[in-house]
């Protein structure tokens, strides 16, 4: 379903075709600073997106050129969904996200608006739909080196709700092409399409889907970092910054709905189980249990490994005594000893100078 990498959040809508409030909040209900938003509560652009998004250089850039050119013109034409609107994968979804509202099931069932592009996904078989134009420009861009591709957002409008049996049909056009940008991952090219999808013949709603195509940037070396090699930064953006000022603190948050008191983890503008956009927080006691795990064999990261080695490490869907679920290291314990059901325990371990991390502590029990 989703693509490599990460995704600003989608616009949000309630059952009923309600907007959800554009503002966030940190813990206590207090609302983000004016400063640390964009006007009018419009997402960044894919400059402020990524890391260092600057222009490459000031030299006329002949690729772009011919990048441009494609904007406008059609990626996919008279696509159609390989599967009608359906409830078991509107279960499947509300399952694999936690969300019980009582609108996506039942007789009289709507999906969650934020699916709408599940029903137009090409699947393990890929996709067949895509124009030539589609292929030549990311032929281009592959040729020129950039063979990497991150998603970096996206955004939807939803104009009707999608119902079962509703037959899904959609075309899709290259909107917009970026000039150079260099970021940490590398330099490249910022390519957004639009795709208007189709319900039964009606319009049902837009999907932009932004993302880059860049030629990697040499990695740097562990000598360069004083001999070290350090693990992933966290993205931390206006929705999550108070998880992480709270693992500052040596607490683990969770957020709380103002309305109907639902815990949800991991931390979202709004509350998976009535809509309400208040929250507040209270601190996980810290108990909890190995839901599932998988041991990582490749590939090796020395980042991840106690003696440096690069694993194997496990890595496991930690259940918390207060019932939210989040992703974590299990450590204390060799990685083919960790089990379904074993208990664990919260603690903080300090990856490097400037990264601190919730790890849970496996026991025997």
């Amino acid at each position: 379903m989703v693509r490599e990498g990460r995704k600003a959040p989608e616009k949000r809508q309630m059952p009923g075709g309600r907007k959800a409030p554009e503002k966030r909040q940190m813990p206590g209900g207090r609302e983000v600073p004016e400063e640390q938003q964009m006007p009018g509560g419009r997402e960044a652009s894919e400059e402020q997106q990524m890391p260092e998004g600057r222009q490459a250089s000031e030299e006329p850039d002949e690729l772009y050129e011919r990048l441009k050119a494609f904007e406008g013109r059609a990626a996919a034409t008279a696509g159609t969904g390989k599967d009608p609107v359906n409830e078991p994968m509107i279960r499947h979804w509300c399952e694999a996200m936690g969300d019980t509202n009582p609108a996506y099931a039942g007789p009289d069932a709507v999906a969650p608006p934020t699916m709408l592009q599940a029903w137009t996904m090409g699947g393990l078989s890929g996709h067949t739909d895509r124009s030539a134009a589609y292929e030549e420009l990311f032929g281009l861009l592959d040729g020129a080196g950039c063979t990497s591709v991150v998603a970096t957002d996206c955004e939807q409008e939803y104009l009707r709700p999608l119902r079962p049996g509703d037959l899904i049909t959609f075309d899709a056009v290259i909107e917009s092409v970026s000039e150079r940008k260099t970021t940490k991952l590398g330099t490249g090219y910022f390519v957004t399409t639009r795709m208007d999808v189709r319900a039964d013949g009606e319009p049902a709603g837009t999907h932009r889907f932004r993302i880059l195509k860049y030629a990697p940037a040499a990695p740097k070396r562990a000598a360069e970092r004083g001999g070290r090699s350090l693990r992933p930064r966290p993205v931390i953006n206006r929705d999550n910054a108070g998880f992480w000022q709270g693992v500052a603190e040596h607490r683990l948050l969770i957020q709380r709905c103002g309305d109907c008191a639902a815990l949800r983890f991991p931390w979202l503008p709004g509350c998976n189980a009535c809509g309400c956009q208040e929250w507040d927080t209270v601190e996980a006691s810290g108990e909890g249990a190995v839901f599932s795990q998988v041991v990582m064999h490749h590939p090796p990261f020395p980042a991840f490994g106690a003696d440096g080695a690069g694993g194997p490490y496990a890595v496991a869907l930690i259940e918390l005594a207060e019932g939210v679920r989040m992703v974590s290291n299990v450590v204390g314990v060799p990685y083919d000893k960790v089990r379904i059901g074993m208990p664990v325990r919260l603690e903080f371990l300090r990856t490097d100078d400037e990264l601190e991390l919730p790890v849970f502590r496996g026991g025997e029990g």
